[in-house]
């Protein structure tokens, strides 16, 4: 039997990164992974749907050359190519991890781990033929979709958002159960290359939780790319038809649609079993406290299968915590451990246009503390953005009227999603509206909406009207 001292089950975002820093504190580790490395992220979402984004962005520009002076005539989508372009990146990026893997000698066993058994103060982790003991465990398995009553996946024309990533062929009309991060993001994309989308949202708002102010404009803009959205409706029962899916709602619209992305959300995904040995789960989620330890002693748990945010971000910053956990263990250090503050963790929906936000909305903000204040600034007042074309949104910031402090940055608009960068180190400093305004920041760039934004909050915005 193979001994080893970090056993980690699950090789996404989080247990690859945790195996390599491990590897960089001098902790060996194992990591079961019965893929490729890189989980959900790397091979069937964040990393594939961010190329499509980039070609039907693209290709959306394209139709508005003509205002920059080009005339470009009959372009055309070739979506066989656009696959193969996914395909190329994500190989890439997943080709790069396991380079890394073995250049480290990281060891990697592509099986799946079915069981832990506790045995002597260290633990046995089991594949169907496979055994290995290790002194910790960090459990990285990542999350699912969501199924939805009446809708059950077939693969083919009823979709999970990985079935959708790898068809070949566009669909006349694509339907999307569910107006969520991914819902949006597909709908985005699939809209700008031609096809007919609709969102079936069964709550009274799409994006529920982000500000109500940039949820507003998400949805002109949405509109304005022909999505239509059905929001407080549910699917009641569907039937295949020669004329292709029909969807019963329970508003009593029947919709026809060629394909079907059911994306009501992701859950946490753990089928291990546990022998002479129990794990505290909340509901589907495994119970972890702030140092991503579980109620077993000597083991971990990361990532979306702990259900805190199901963000790949999320899942590397608690395996570079664990691994500081355990290097003062192993290694007798006494390095400092900081909690992770999830309110500070930066939320990227990479729609047309983007959506970033940071710390706490408006709303919540009026419900936490006494008195807020407010600064806005609009892309279409930029300079840069003016020079891009790209003038739809704004920066919105979020501040305490009795400190000072920032507390919530939320942005709609171009490069949102690197833009939410510099409201994620303001917040995370604690910084003060005042403090934030001695920043220099450089022009032309968009950036500069985010400085405006902060220096409104005191009504102090150069180009605001």
């Amino acid at each position: 039997m193979k001994k080893t001292q970090v056993a980690i089950i699950g090789g996404g975002p989080g247990g690859y990164v945790a195996a390599i820093r491990l590897n960089q504190l001098g902790i060996e580790s194992v990591v079961f992974e019965k893929e490729r490395l890189g989980g959900v992220c790397l091979n069937w979402g964040c990393i594939p749907t961010k190329t499509l984004v980039k070609s039907a962005d693209l290709f959306s520009e394209i139709s508005r050359a003509k205002k920059f002076g080009i005339e470009i005539n009959d372009a055309k989508i070739d979506y066989e190519k656009i696959y193969k372009r996914q395909e190329k990146v994500k190989n890439r990026l997943t080709s790069g991890v396991e380079f890394l893997f073995r250049k480290r000698k990281i060891e990697v066993i592509h099986k799946e781990a079915k069981k832990i058994c506790f045995h002597e103060d260290n633990y046995i982790i089991s594949t169907n033929d496979e055994e290995v003991m290790a002194q910790y465990i960090i459990i990285a398995t990542g999350s699912k979709p969501k199924t939805i009553p009446n809708i059950n996946f077939d693969h083919k024309s009823i979709l999970s958002s990985k079935d959708l990533l790898k068809i070949k062929e566009l669909p006349a009309k694509l339907t999307i159960i569910g107006g969520g991060v991914i819902g949006c993001e597909f709908a985005s994309i699939y809209s700008q290359l031609g096809i007919n989308v609709e969102i079936i949202e069964f709550l009274p708002t799409i994006l529920n939780g982000e500000d109500e102010e940039i949820i507003k404009r998400l949805k002109i803009a949405l509109k304005k790319h022909k999505i239509k959205i059905h929001l407080n409706t549910t699917v009641n029962e569907y039937t295949t038809t020669p004329s292709g899916i029909k969807l019963k709602c329970s508003d009593n619209k029947e919709l026809i649609t060629d394909k079907v992305l059911i994306s009501a959300g992701r859950e946490p995904n753990c089928n291990l079993k546990f022998d002479n040995c129990c794990l505290d789960f909340s509901e589907k989620a495994i119970k972890i406290n702030n140092r991503m330890e579980t109620n077993l002693n000597n083991v971990f748990a990361i990532g979306d299968v702990t259900g805190k945010m199901l963000l790949a971000h999320v899942a590397s910053k608690q395996a570079i915590e664990v691994a500081k956990s355990l290097n003062n263990k192993i290694n007798s250090k006494n390095e400092a451990l900081k909690d992770i503050n999830y309110h500070n963790i930066p939320r990227c929906t990479f729609t047309n246009p983007e959506i970033a936000s940071v710390g706490l909305t408006e709303k919540q903000a009026k419900n936490k503390y006494d008195n807020i204040k407010i600064g806005k600034f609009p892309f279409r007042a930029n300079g840069k953005a003016l020079g891009i074309d790209e003038t739809y949104g704004f920066v919105k910031t979020v501040a305490s009227t009795s400190d000072d402090r920032l507390l919530g940055m939320h942005i709609i608009g171009p490069s949102a999603t690197e833009l939410i960068a510099e409201g994620t180190l303001l917040i995370n400093n604690k910084s003060t509206a005042k403090e934030a305004m001695e920043t220099v920041y450089a022009h032309p760039t968009l950036s500069e909406v985010v400085a405006e934004s902060i220096e409104d909050l005191e009504s102090k915005a150069i180009h605001k009207i």
